[in-house]
């Protein structure tokens, strides 16, 4: 698949909640390499901003079709600069009081299993969809699906949802 195909893609604004654009890779990169793949195509990974956006990408996610049903898609999300202190792409914090925390029972656990780092970025997986509590700490360097993120713009006047025309 090629990029402009991609790019074309994630413009037409399929897959939209609120003011937000959403492409759903089916690419398996490691952390860093998602976000690269995102930011390539004018985005950056997922920032989970409310319950209702979490509720979108639940159900997007339980309707992917997945290569194991323990596939998951990497999220903007990490405490790699600071064990513990979960922070987003853009650089603001993880609230945990707010209404926005969607951990798995028992996570984060920064379980050092597949690396000596341990856990450091975040994953939506696609097995906890029973509820909104999908989200597991993974490492980095593992190999996960990922969900970019990008404002709605109208080609025309560069703000607002892009028109499609059908």
């Amino acid at each position: 698949v090629s990029r402009g195909f991609l790019l074309l893609t994630f413009l037409s604004c399929n897959d939209k909640h609120g003011d937000k654009c959403y492409y759903f890779s089916n690419i398996s990169l490691f952390w860093k390499g998602s976000r690269s793949f995102c930011e390539d195509l004018g985005a950056d990974l997922v920032k989970i901003d409310s319950r209702e956006e979490q509720e979108f990408l639940v159900e997007k996610v339980k309707n992917f079709v997945m290569d194991t049903i323990l596939g998951s898609f990497w999220i903007g999300l990490t405490d790699s600069e600071v064990e513990g202190n979960w922070t987003w792409v853009d650089g603001s914090p993880l609230d945990s009081r707010s209404d926005g925390c969607f951990w798995l029972e028992g996570e984060p656990n920064n379980a050092a299993g597949r690396s000596v780092s341990g856990e450091d970025c975040v994953a939506i997986v696609k097995r906890g969809v029973e509820d909104l509590n999908t989200w597991n700490d993974d490492t980095c360097s593992f190999a996960h699906k990922s969900i970019c993120e990008k404002p709605r713009i109208s080609p025309v006047s560069g703000t607002g949802e892009l028109l499609n025309k059908r």
